[in-house]
């Protein structure tokens, strides 16, 4: 049996550890999936463009049509205690923390109907953990990735607990001995088993449309004002496989990878088979962004 680490969590109005928190059986994230997440970094105890991962669980939530059980402020207000805590767990500085907070919504306990029950109270849980980004190895040689056909559902855009399917991506790339999978759907693009890819080439940044096939990571937004902000053009449109296999630098981008180099495809060489030079600059203007915040 594994032991659970004596870190702080929330449940359902109340501050514990994760050996002490108890759901229902009958819960229905547990019995359908049927909840919504977000993952917020924090960087030095700040959390990391909170608004923009709100906006996210909002929409999330009205797709699934489960009540939004705290406004903004609330979800700050727990956030921020969980940071506290974890950093007085660790014997550390809070402003010297980086850390890692989930958010977990399902629509709440009743008896197994496949039917949407009205007039139950969502189940909310939230914990916090480090955050632990790609070593300086990574960063410096870039990682390998493999592709395959998207198998998963067709509304991407909401971030559902229901993850089977990602955690079937994800083994195609762990059984290769590589970082990531790369999807396509009917040819293009969408993205990875728990990231989004990003293409370069010419000089300029390229990642498919935001719609209901892809979940639009927070980076997605960041990786425009980067861009933007070093006049790297930067456009989403649909991008073809060939492309993809074409381009002179691939990047991956998530919570936890910020922004990492792929420097190789299905055992082939990205570009040079190092990374390159927008990668550098897109990676220290993600620095300076976090140091902003």
């Amino acid at each position: 049996m594994t032991t659970l680490p004596e870190l702080p969590c929330f449940l359902n109005g109340e501050y514990t550890t994760l050996p002490n928190a108890r759901i229902s059986v009958m819960d229905r994230g547990f019995i359908f999936g049927d909840g919504v997440y977000e993952v917020v970094p924090v960087y030095g105890g700040r959390l990391f463009r909170f608004a923009e991962h709100m906006a996210r669980l909002e929409r999330s939530l009205r797709e699934c049509r489960i009540r939004n059980p705290h406004d903004r402020s609330g979800w700050a207000a727990i956030a921020s205690e969980l940071v506290r805590r974890y950093a007085r767990s660790e014997g550390v500085p809070e402003t010297g923390s980086d850390q890692l907070i989930y958010l977990q919504i399902t629509r709440g306990v009743a008896m197994r109907d496949h039917a949407m029950p009205v007039g139950i109270e969502p189940t909310v849980f939230m914990m916090t953990n480090a955050l632990k980004s790609p070593g300086p190895e990574q960063r410096a040689q870039g990682v390998a990735c493999v592709t395959a056909d998207e198998f998963r559902w067709e509304k991407a855009h909401i971030k559902s607990t229901s993850l089977l399917g990602a955690v079937f991506a994800r083994q195609i790339s762990v059984d290769a001995g590589a970082a990531e999978t790369v999807m396509f759907r009917h040819g293009f693009l969408g993205e990875a088993a728990s990231s989004n890819v990003w293409v370069v080439k010419d000089g300029a940044v390229a990642g498919p449309p935001k719609d209901n096939l892809v979940l639009e990571g927070i980076r997605f937004g960041l990786m425009d004002e980067l861009c933007r902000s070093l006049g790297i053009p930067f456009v989403l449109r649909r991008i073809s496989r060939a492309e993809v296999f074409d381009a002179d630098e691939l990047l991956l981008t998530s919570a936890t990878k910020e922004v990492l180099p792929v420097t190789r495809l299905d055992g082939r060489p990205v570009g040079t088979g190092r990374p390159g030079p927008v990668y550098a600059r897109v990676y220290e203007a993600y620095q300076n962004a976090k140091a902003a915040a």
